[in-house]
C-alpha cells in the first residue's frame, strides 16, 4: 500500500482544505511531521484511517465529533485520499455525518455520512469499473485491499504513541488482547468455545441418560414393592424379580380357570330355575286375565251399543251444522240491509227503481270528471300567477342593491391596488434590510468581544514579559555557572583520579600535586540542570510570545473590522435597524393576501355586472308570463262556476253524486243477499229431518241425544279392542307348545341357585382381578427391564465419550493435562509472537549495537495462570535475561519500535503479504541520546532502502536537523491549522 494524495476540508483542526502530496514527500524514502501541540499532527493520521475505514483509532472514535468547529456553515466536511493497493489506484472519498446550522432560522440540519470509490486505473475482477458511492461497498472494497480490518490497520501501519510501550510491559492478558485483533484469533476461540459448548451439550446428553436409568430404576422398585440394596448388583436384582413375578403369574392364572369353572357352572343351574319360574308366571297370568275379562262381558255389551249410535248419528250432525250456517248467514244478511238503508232516501222503493238512480247519478259523475283537469289547471295557473307576483318583486329589490354595490366598488379596487404596491416595494427591500440586521448585529457582536480580546492581550503581554524575565534569569543563571566550573575544572579532573592510572589529560601515571576543590565548585549535573531549567524557560518565552502576537493580531482585527463606531452606538443602529426589517418583513408578508384581495374584488365587479343582466332579463319574461296567463285564469273561470253549482267546486259536486250511486248500489245488493239466505234456510231445515230418519232415529231431538264427540268415541273402540285382544293372547299362551303341561302351582327354589351363583361369581372375579394385577406387574417390570438393559448398554460408551471429550476440552482450554496451561488460542498466539520476537529481533539488535535481544516464552505463569505470551529482553552485556519494565526510557522507544516494526511485518504477512509502502511512527524519539538516535535512524533507512516511505512524528528539534523533507502545521485562532512543506 502507498499513499499519494490527501485533501482535508473542515475536518478536525483543518478549517479550509489543506493537501498532502505524499509523493513529494516520500522523494526521499523519510519525512518530518512537526508542529506545534494541538495543531494537528495526529488529525492528520486519523483523516488517512477514516478515508480508508470511515473511523478514526481509540477514544476519539467515540466522540464522533471530526468537524471542524470553526469551518464556515457552506463548507461541507470532508477527507479524500488517493492510494495504491495491490497494483490498483484508487480514490476513496467520505464525509462524516455532522450538524450544519440552517441557512433560515434556528437550529441545526444533520448531513448523514457519505462515502464514494473511484478507480483511476483498472479496477479489479469482482469490483465494478465505475467504483461505488454505498458505504458498505466502499467498506468492503477496501477491506478486501488492504486485508486489514481498521484495528490492524492502526497498529501496522499508524504506529501509535506509547502503545507498543504498553505492550512491551503488558501482562499476558493485556497482551492476548492486542494480538487476538491484530491476527484474528477468533475462530481459534471459536473452537475452544465448541469445545467448552460441546462438552456441556454432551454432558448434558449423559446426566439424561443416567436420569433416565434412575427414573426407571425407581418405577421398576415402585412396582415391584422393593428398592435394591445398597451397593447390590441391580441387574441381578432385576433378573431375580423378573423369575418371581412370572412364577406369580402362574399361579394366579391357574385358580382363576379353576374358579372360573365353577361360576359358569352355578351361571348354568340359575338360568335353567330362570326359565322354570318365568313359565309358572306366565301361566298363573294368563288364567288371571281370562277371569277378569268374564267378568266384564255386560260393561263390554253396553260400550258396543253406545259407540253404534254414536257412529249413526254422524250424517244427522252434519245435517245440522248446515242448518246452523244457513241461520247466521240470513241474521247476517238482514243487518246489512238494515245499515244500507240508512241515509238512504225511500229505502223501500223497489229494486228496479233503485238501480235506475243509481245509474242516473253515475252519469251525471261522469260528465263532471271530464271537467276535472280544467279544474287543476285553473289552481295551478292560479299558484304560478302568485310565485311570478313574489318573484318580479324580489328581483327588483335584488337589481337595487346590486346598483348600490356596483357604484362602491370602484373605490375598493383603487384602494386594494395602492396597498398591494405598498406591499411589493417592501418585498423589493426585504433582503436590504436583513443584510443590514445581520451586519449589525456581526459588528455588535464583534465591539462586545473586544473588551475581552482587550484584557487577554494584556494578560498575554503581561505573561510574555514574565518568561522573558525567567528566560534571562535563568540564562544568567546558566552563564554563571558555567563560570564556576570552568573556574573550578582542575579540582573537578583531580577528583577522578586514581593512583597508577594514567591522567586523561597528559597521561602521566604520577599525581605528584593534585587540585583540591574549592568551596563553591559546581559539577556537570548542576549545569546541565540550569541547561535544563534554561530551555524550559525558553520554551516558555516561546510559547507566550506567540500566545502575546496571536492575542494582538485578533485584538487589531476586530478593533480594524469596528472602525470608529462604538458599542452603544452599534446597538442603537442594531435596534432601529431591526425595527424596520421586522416592519419592512411584516409588510412584506401581506403581498399574497393583497393580491387576493384585489383579485377578489376585480372578480366582484365583474360578478355584479353578469348578476344584473341575469336580474334583467329574468323579469322581463316573468312579466310576459304573467300576462298571459291571467287572461287565460278569466276565460276557464265561468265554465268551471256553471259546473259546480251548489258545492265549493266540481270534486265536491262530482264527490257528492259518486257518494249516492255507492249507497243505492249498497242497499240493492244488501236486500238480495238478505232474500237468498231466508230461501237457503228453509231448505236445510227440510234436509235435517230427512237425514235424522234415514239414520234409523224417531225425529231429530232423538237423533242429538245420541251424539258423542270424537275422544269418546275413540276411547269406547280402543277399550274394545283392548279387551278382544287381552282374551286372544291369554288363550294363545295357554294353548302353545312352550307352556304345555306347566302346572300353575309349580315351586321352582330360585333364591338358592341365585345365592350360589353371587358367591361363585364372587369368587371368579376375585381371582380374575389377583390375576390381572400380577400379570399387569410381571408385563411393566419385564418392559421397564427391556428400557433399562438400552439404557444401560448406551450409558456406557456415552460416559467413555463424555471422559474422553471433556479431558480434550481441558487440554484444548489450558487446563487437565495441559502442563503448559495454555489454550488453543494462545498456542497460537504464542507462535505468531514467537515470529514477532524474531522479527523485531533483528531490529532491536541494530538499534541497540548488538545489546538486546528479545526472548519469547511460553512458560506458564505464576500460581498456574496461562502461559505462552511472556516476552522478555536478553542483555547481551550481562548475559541475563530481564524483564521488559526494567528498561530505560530510551531502551522501551527502540524496544517498542522494534516491535511494532515486527508486529507490522509478521500482520501484513498473514493478511495476505500485501506490500506495506508507506508506515508512520507517532512520537518517542526525544527519549534517545545521539548515538542510540544514529542506530535508530539507521534502522529506519533500512525500512526506506526497500521502496518503504516513513512518516515520522516528533517535536525533537535533532530530527528537524536529521530529516530533509519536513510536513510542519501550524495552528492559528482565526485560520485554523494550515500545512507547510519544507524540503
Amino acid at each position: 500500500m502507498r499513499l499519494h494524495q490527501l485533501a482535508i476540508t473542515a475536518f478536525g483542526p483543518y478549517r479550509d482544505r489543506v493537501d498532502v502530496d505524499f509523493d513529494a514527500l516520500g522523494t526521499d524514502g523519510l519525512f518530518l511531521l512537526h508542529g506545534d501541540t494541538g495543531a494537528g499532527k495526529t488529525s492528520l493520521l486519523d483523516a488517512i484511517c477514516f478515508a480508508l475505514y470511515g473511523a478514526v483509532p481509540g477514544a476519539r472514535e467515540q466522540v464522533k465529533q471530526l468537524r471542524c468547529d470553526t469551518a464556515a456553515d457552506d463548507v461541507a466536511t470532508s477527507v479524500e485520499l488517493e492510494l495504491t493497493v495491490q497494483g490498483h489506484r484508487l480514490r476513496v472519498v467520505r464525509s462524516p455525518k455532522y450538524d450544519q446550522r440552517k441557512k433560515r432560522g434556528e437550529g441545526t440540519t444533520t448531513r448523514n455520512a457519505k462515502a464514494s470509490l473511484t478507480w483511476i486505473g483498472d479496477a479489479p475482477g469482482d469490483a465494478p469499473s465505475e467504483g461505488s458511492s454505498r458505504i458498505d461497498e466502499v467498506n468492503r472494497s477496501v477491506q478486501r485491499l488492504l486485508g486489514m480490518s481498521v484495528d490492524q490497520f492502526t497498529k501496522v501501519v499508524l504506529l501509535p504513541q506509547g502503545e507498543f510501550a504498553n505492550f512491551l510491559r503488558a501482562e499476558t492478558t493485556e497482551r492476548e488482547k492486542l494480538l487476538e485483533k491484530l491476527f484474528g484469533t477468533q475462530r481459534f476461540a471459536d473452537v475452544e468455545r465448541w469445545f467448552v459448548e460441546h462438552r456441556r451439550e454432551r454432558g448434558r446428553d449423559v446426566e439424561a441418560h443416567q436420569q433416565q436409568v434412575r427414573e426407571l430404576l425407581a418405577r421398576a422398585a415402585q412396582v415391584v414393592g422393593q428398592d435394591p440394596e445398597d451397593g447390590a448388583d441391580e441387574r441381578h436384582w432385576l433378573e431375580s424379580w423378573e423369575k418371581h413375578l412370572a412364577a406369580e403369574l402362574d399361579e394366579t392364572r391357574r385358580q382363576h380357570v379353576e374358579l372360573a369353572a365353577r361360576r359358569d357352572a352355578a351361571e348354568q343351574e340359575l338360568t335353567a330355575r330362570r326359565e322354570l319360574a318365568d313359565k309358572v308366571r306366565r301361566v298363573r297370568g294368563a288364567h288371571a286375565e281370562l277371569a277378569e275379562l268374564d267378568a266384564q262381558q255386560a260393561e263390554h255389551r253396553r260400550w258396543r251399543t253406545e259407540l253404534d249410535a254414536a257412529q249413526r248419528v254422524l250424517p244427522v250432525l252434519t245435517a245440522r251444522r248446515a242448518v246452523t250456517e244457513a241461520e247466521t248467514e240470513l241474521d247476517r244478511a238482514a243487518g246489512e240491509a238494515a245499515h244500507a238503508e240508512t241515509g238512504c232516501p225511500d229505502p223501500d222503493a223497489p229494486l228496479d227503481e233503485l238501480r235506475r238512480r243509481s245509474g242516473e247519478h253515475r252519469e251525471r259523475a261522469g260528465a263532471l270528471a271530464e271537467l276535472l283537469p280544467e279544474a287543476r289547471k285553473q289552481d295551478t295557473d292560479r299558484a304560478r300567477l302568485a310565485e311570478l307576483d313574489r318573484g318580479i318583486d324580489a328581483d327588483e329589490r335584488a337589481t337595487a342593491e346590486l346598483d348600490e354595490q356596483q357604484a362602491a366598488l370602484p373605490d375598493r379596487i383603487s384602494t386594494a391596488r395602492t396597498r398591494l404596491d405598498e406591499a411589493k416595494e417592501a418585498a423589493t427591500r426585504r433582503d436590504q434590510v436583513e443584510a443590514k440586521v445581520e451586519e449589525l448585529a456581526d459588528l455588535l457582536g464583534t465591539a462586545r468581544a473586544v473588551p475581552a480580546a482587550q484584557q487577554a492581550h494584556e494578560q498575554a503581554a503581561e505573561a510574555a514579559r514574565r518568561a522573558v524575565d525567567e528566560h534571562q534569569r535563568a540564562r544568567e543563571t546558566v552563564l554563571d555557572l558555567r563560570d564556576r566550573r570552568l573556574a573550578g575544572m582542575a579540582a573537578e579532573l583531580a577528583a577522578g583520579l586514581t593512583a597508577g592510572d594514567p591522567c586523561p589529560v597528559c597521561g602521566s601515571a604520577d599525581h605528584p600535586e593534585p587540585r583540591s576543590a574549592v568551596d563553591d565548585s559546581v559539577g556537570a549535573e548542576d549545569e546541565e540542570r540550569a541547561q535544563q531549567a534554561e530551555q524550559r524557560a525558553q520554551a516558555r518565552r516561546d510559547s507566550t510570545a506567540a500566545a502575546e502576537t496571536d492575542a494582538r493580531r485578533h485584538l487589531e482585527l476586530l478593533r480594524h473590522r469596528l472602525g470608529d463606531r462604538g458599542t452603544d452606538d452599534l446597538a442603537a443602529e442594531t435596534t432601529s435597524a431591526t425595527e424596520r426589517r421586522d416592519a419592512v418583513r411584516a409588510l412584506a408578508d401581506q403581498t399574497p393576501a393583497r393580491s387576493r384581495e384585489l383579485a377578489e374584488l376585480e372578480s366582484a365587479a365583474q360578478r355584479l355586472t353578469e348578476q344584473r343582466g341575469e336580474l334583467d332579463r329574468r323579469i322581463a319574461a316573468a312579466r310576459t308570463e304573467r300576462t298571459g296567463l291571467a287572461e287565460a285564469i278569466e276565460a276557464r273561470a265561468a265554465r268551471l262556476d256553471a259546473a259546480r253549482g251548489e258545492h265549493p267546486d266540481i270534486d265536491a259536486h262530482r264527490a257528492h253524486l259518486l257518494e249516492q250511486v255507492e249507497r243505492l248500489d249498497r242497499l240493492v245488493a244488501a236486500r238480495t243477499a238478505r232474500d237468498d239466505a231466508d230461501t237457503r234456510l228453509a231448505k236445510q231445515r227440510e234436509a235435517l229431518r230427512a237425514a235424522a230418519v234415514d239414520a234409523g232415529f224417531a225425529d231429530v231431538d232423538e237423533a242429538l241425544r245420541a251424539e258423542r264427540d270424537e275422544s269418546r268415541r275413540t276411547e269406547l273402540a280402543d277399550a274394545l279392542t283392548r279387551a278382544e285382544q287381552r282374551r286372544a293372547t291369554a288363550q294363545a299362551a295357554l294353548g302353545g307348545e312352550e307352556l304345555f303341561g306347566i302346572d300353575a302351582d309349580t315351586e321352582v327354589g330360585l333364591d338358592a341357585a341365585a345365592e350360589a351363583a353371587t358367591t361363585a361369581r364372587e369368587a371368579a372375579e376375585r381371582a380374575a382381578i389377583t390375576a390381572q394385577r400380577v400379570e399387569q406387574r410381571e408385563q411393566d417390570v419385564r418392559r421397564l427391564a427391556t428400557r433399562l438393559r438400552a439404557a444401560w448398554d448406551e450409558l456406557g460408551p456415552a460416559l467413555a465419550e463424555h471422559a474422553e471429550l471433556e479431558a480434550l476440552a481441558d487440554v484444548v482450554n489450558g487446563r487437565g493435562q495441559n502442563a503448559r496451561k495454555m489454550s488453543l488460542r494462545s498456542y497460537v498466539l504464542a507462535a505468531r509472537l514467537e515470529e514477532v520476537a524474531v522479527t523485531a529481533t533483528r531490529r532491536l539488535r541494530r538499534m541497540s549495537d548488538g545489546r538486546y535481544s528479545f526472548v519469547h516464552s511460553d512458560a506458564a505463569g505464576a500460581r498456574g495462570t496461562r502461559g505462552g505470551l511472556g516476552l522478555d529482553v536478553l542483555d547481551d552485556y550481562s548475559g541475563q535475561t530481564r524483564s521488559a519494565k526494567t528498561l530505560s526510557g530510551g531502551e522501551s522507544f527502540m524496544a517498542s519500535l522494534s516491535l511494532a516494526l515486527g508486529l507490522a511485518d509478521v500482520v501484513a504477512a498473514e493478511t495476505g503479504g500485501a506490500l506495506l509502502d508507506t508506515l508512520f511512527i507517532d512520537e518517542g524519539f526525544g527519549t534517545l541520546d545521539a548515538n542510540t538516535l544514529d542506530l535508530v535512524m539507521d534502522t529506519l533507512d533500512e525500512l526506506r532502502a526497500g521502496g518503504r516511505v516513513i512518516g515520522l512524528v516528533s517535536h525533537v528539534d535533532e530530527m528537524r536537523q536529521r530529516i530533509g523533507v519536513r510536513l510542519r502545521i501550524r495552528k492559528s485562532r482565526d485560520d485554523g491549522s494550515t500545512i507547510e512543506l519544507d524540503t
